[in-house]
């Protein structure tokens, strides 16, 4: 006979949700609270923002800030060709959140409104601005970023700016097609690349040809990747009896009626999500020449020098913004008995991010600045700017996607799922790189402007000059961009400029920045004492100091 067993003895139990060692929500926090931010704006001209700047920090790190950026990009737009009638319309729907964000941003003069003040630094501020609000979503800087570039390509036809342009530098923030002289304020977007060509523009097919009106051409073609097309108006490159040539089209005609503008479909693209990007086609599509005809690309490169800029302050802002919550985490997450800040190995990782990201962010303003200066007439800062911006383009977003997957693994697990937010900013990350000419584009660019455009290169080495004799590691690094730059091939574009960028951002860090940081910049950037990964500082580097400096509360 079996025996029956006797029952076991109940066990104690324990509640299984009861959550632990997991950090706190970062929200509310302040996106300002940067050291080396609040000091370039200084130096660059602008202190007289930093209350407005601060004000929008806190407003950007706000649990409503972050929810609307989340929300954004969770409820994507939605295109509708046309109405319930049967109407064509093309027009694109979005979240109210997306609204939200863009009034902000645009009530911030974080559009064109720099253009219409005279104060110095008003660039600068703008850029910082930027630099702040963009830890919601990256997304709708897009509509902004066109606007505030259209502005000085718009002026090559002065009679059209003298009508847009105050309300192109509006603050006022009014969505929805209606003729754009009867809103208080507009959006600018451009049309350049199609499917054959890409960057390459003069492949472009769309055609233009002149009406009995003077200046206006009706438009036939189809555009690649036109972005933000709910805005008011557009500069787009066609090609005219006379060549290549830039002309302004409104999506609503003098008149009220629809300008041709048919939205063929939506991109679904990697990330930047919450912005709507498309392919519009024109037939018989009504445009203004701006500047002279065939010097469509003259016309319009000062737009695409704005918007690099701007490339390269989002991609500042991602560092940042991811820093900040990798910074967050490991200062709450415990692991193998203490803190993960508290461990050796992980302190080498944030530190090293910490370094990127004040380079960037260094960066970023002396070239909001050098911009500044240039439009005030600075011929010296308008030569720098050439340059340095596109030298800027290329390697401050190419860092950016190692970065953020760096910064993303600091939370392990919790940082690949979407609701961390991490996940996001890392789709992000290679839409700066691409964006406004990829890679090759600007290595080629920066090769470009120092054969073809006097007082680049003179304006470069003047700049690094300026730290002479601080630095023997960056004194050498300097050598070898001579020696690079006289035996230059455009094989070996990429690595000329890489070396442009890390001499010129330890140029900056060298004189402005604390010695441990710029030390360890160029210890690991320029001194042969660095591996391949981020975390992998040489042991001299004081990690106290860099951290101390980088991180909000300290670390």
């Amino acid at each position: 006979m079996v025996s029956t067993p006797a029952p076991a003895q109940p066990r104690r139990q324990y509640a299984t949700h009861d959550v632990t060692n997991q950090p706190p929500a970062l929200t509310p926090y302040d996106a300002s609270e940067d050291t080396a931010l609040m000091e370039a704006l200084h130096r660059e001209g602008a202190g007289w923002a930093e209350e407005g700047v601060r004000r929008l920090g806190l407003r950007a790190g706000s649990a409503e800030a972050q929810e609307w950026a989340e929300q954004a990009n969770v409820h994507e737009p939605v295109l509708r060709t046309h109405d319930r009638y049967g109407n064509r319309v093309d027009e694109v729907d979005f979240h109210p959140s997306w609204h939200h964000l863009m009034r902000t941003a645009v009530a911030e003069g974080l559009a064109a409104a720099p253009w219409a003040e005279d104060r110095a630094g008003a660039h600068v501020a703008r850029t910082a601005g930027g630099l702040v609000w963009g830890h919601t979503d990256a997304g709708h800087g897009c509509p902004t970023s066109m606007t505030y570039a259209a502005v000085p390509a718009l002026r090559a036809q002065p009679e059209l700016a003298k009508i847009y342009e105050p309300l192109l530098t509006s603050r006022e923030y009014e969505p929805g097609l209606r003729v754009p002289t009867e809103k208080r304020g507009l959006l600018a977007g451009m049309g350049m690349t199609e499917k054959q060509g890409g960057s390459d523009v003069r492949t472009n097919t769309t055609t233009a040809w002149p009406t009995a009106e003077p200046g206006v051409y009706q438009l036939r073609g189809h555009k690649w990747f036109t972005s933000a097309p709910m805005c008011d108006v557009f500069l787009v490159l066609a090609q005219a009896p006379e060549g290549l040539s830039c002309f302004l089209v409104p999506r609503i005609l003098p008149d009220g009626s629809r300008n041709t503008f048919r939205i063929q479909r939506l991109k679904d693209k990697l990330g930047n999500r919450s912005n709507a990007s498309s392919e519009p086609e024109f037939d018989g599509t009504v445009g203004w020449l701006v500047g002279p005809e065939g010097r469509g690309v003259k016309t319009i490169i000062e737009m695409v020098n704005c918007t690099r800029l701007d490339c390269v302050m989002m991609s500042a802002t991602l560092m940042r913004k991811t820093l900040v919550e990798a910074g967050h985490h490991v200062r709450h997450r415990s692991a193998f008995g203490a803190r993960l800040i508290d461990k050796p190995l992980m302190r080498n990782v944030l530190a090293d991010l910490a370094l990127e990201s004040e380079a960037a962010t260094t960066l970023t303003l002396r070239l909001a600045g050098a911009a500044d200066r240039a439009v005030r007439g600075d011929a010296g800062e308008a030569a720098f700017r050439r340059i340095a911006t596109a030298v800027g383009k290329y390697w401050v977003t190419k860092r950016g996607p190692a970065f953020t997957a760096e910064a993303l693994e600091c939370l392990g697990g919790n940082g690949y799922v979407e609701e961390s937010g991490m996940p996001r900013h890392y789709r992000e990350a290679p839409l700066l790189s691409i964006w406004e000419g990829s890679g090759n584009v600007n290595a080629l660019d920066v090769l470009r402007a120092l054969t073809r455009e006097a007082g680049t290169a003179e304006a470069l080495f003047g700049e690094l000059s300026l730290a002479r004799g601080a630095d023997a590691r960056l004194d050498a690094a300097v050598v070898r961009l001579e020696s690079q730059l006289a035996s230059g091939s455009e094989s070996g574009a990429r690595r000329l400029v890489e070396l442009m960028a890390l001499t010129l951002q330890a140029s900056l860090l060298v004189r402005h920045a604390p010695p441990a940081v710029a030390d360890a910049f160029c210890a690991s950037r320029l001194g042969g004492d660095w591996g391949h990964a981020f975390g992998t500082l040489p042991d001299a580097v004081d990690l106290d100091a860099v951290l101390n400096r980088a991180l909000p509360g300290g670390s």
